[in-house]
């Protein structure tokens, strides 16, 4: 995105009627809400500008500063409602302090989704002239066509030899639509069952109703039908070597949420507690491995992975002083093998995969998996996470405590 310069964001400041900008005097009330909900309307661009959105934090309705200050925490909220998982899919956003008009602001430049509709809180908001409201069918059904025309992610690639039926009806409105939107624009819902599945990119369009890989991997019968390696292979080896006696084998396939809690279920079976009597006033019980630790290398693994021209499956080794989880696909985008794992450095492969898991309730707020299951490792006296990453893959390594 290009730099604005000053002359530019207050020649747009001064726009009263501009459906490109925004204009809030603080950060505070209610005000974080209409703030999301503006941002969710200039990702969706209805107007089709193809421009970025403006937003000034500190500017009045009459296009003067408000005086408000523009601290480093504001400017951190500001920033956090990219990746709090409020927002889906997630919105691309930049946020600075600029002086303008001889007063400090916050500048939020929010750059228009390839992959509408964008959603807060279950809503489709949108900005028409001064105007930003929730979609109605129409302008929901031209932001589906617009998502045609653009640089798809792989997760949303059509997948031409499923059929509308490979996909569960029943799990999408008893269980996922409920989670998806909010419950006053289900009722007003008069969207046909293709027009609801198109808008949750499930299938291509209501007119050609070819299931995405999102669709089979989130409400699938039989994903692997169709994915092969989208499933993950479990082994508990008595040892610690490859070659050593398999005790526990499973390759865990369904949908994605099945998927993951029948690993999860599997992690917990095979994670041992011990109780210490003696180094506190009451027994502890401590697991070999934290839970959450756990967790969380997981859920990474399966969003983060690729699913594009590979059979490879996660593969989850358990050994008996470690254990090792790898995940087909090396860094992508902004993440590089030099910054993996660094705070603040994140980049997504498969983004609207991201969105179902936030929605059925894996994540509460993306980039932060990394830095949960170090902080759990340490809390449980375990040593510090391995990761191993190349182009092909990357191998997060689990040391059991000692």
């Amino acid at each position: 995105m290009k730099q604005f310069t000053d002359q530019e964001l207050e020649t747009l400041l001064n726009d009263i009627e501009s459906d490109l900008v925004e204009k809030k005097q603080s950060l505070k009330g209610d005000v974080p809400k209409k703030t999301r909900q503006a941002i969710c309307a200039f990702a969706n661009d209805l107007p089709n500008h193809n421009q970025p959105g403006i937003l000034f934090i500190g500017a009045k309705d009459d296009c003067t500063p408000s005086g408000e200050p523009i601290t480093d925490e504001l400017l951190r909220n500001l920033a956090d409602m990219k990746t709090d998982g409020n927002i889906l899919p997630l919105p691309v956003l930049f946020v600075e302090k600029r002086v303008l008009k001889g007063a400090e602001m916050a500048v939020v430049a929010v750059m228009p989704s390839d992959m509408p509709p964008v959603k807060y809180e279950g809503r489709i908001w949108i900005r028409t002239g001064p105007r930003r409201s929730i979609a109605n069918a129409q302008e929901e059904r031209i932001l589906n066509e617009k998502r045609r025309y653009k640089t798809l992610p792989f997760d949303i690639y059509p997948v031409p030899s499923a059929k509308l039926t490979d996909l569960s009806k029943v799990i999408f409105e008893n269980e996922y639509l409920p989670v998806a939107f909010a419950s006053d624009v289900l009722e007003a819902n008069n969207r046909s069952y293709e027009e609801r599945m198109s808008s949750c990119k499930m299938i291509v369009s209501p007119d050609d109703t070819t299931p995405t890989v999102l669709g089979l991997l989130a409400i699938g019968k039989s994903p692997q039908d169709f994915l092969p390696g989208a499933y993950i292979q479990f082994l508990r080896i008595d040892g610690t070597e490859l070659e050593d006696p398999v005790i526990d084998e499973e390759d865990i396939g369904g949908a994605i949420v099945e998927m993951l809690r029948r690993a999860e279920e599997k992690l917990k079976a095979h994670n041992r507690s011990a109780v210490d009597i003696t180094s506190a006033p009451t027994h502890q019980i401590a697991l070999t491995y934290p839970p959450a630790a756990l967790q969380q290398i997981l859920y990474n693994a399966v969003l983060h992975r690729t699913y594009e021209s590979t059979n490879a499956p996660v593969r989850i080794y358990w050994f008996n002083d470690r254990i090792e989880i790898n995940s087909p696909g090396g860094p992508y985008g902004n993440v590089t093998v030099e910054n993996f794992g660094k705070p603040g450095i994140t980049d997504y492969r498969n983004p609207n995969i991201g969105d179902v898991l936030k929605t059925f309730g894996f994540i509460q707020a993306f980039g932060r998996g990394i830095a949960t299951a170090r902080k759990e490792m340490e809390k449980n006296g375990n040593p510090a996470l391995e990761f191993e990453t190349n182009q092909s893959a990357v191998v997060c390594t689990l040391r059991g405590k000692q």
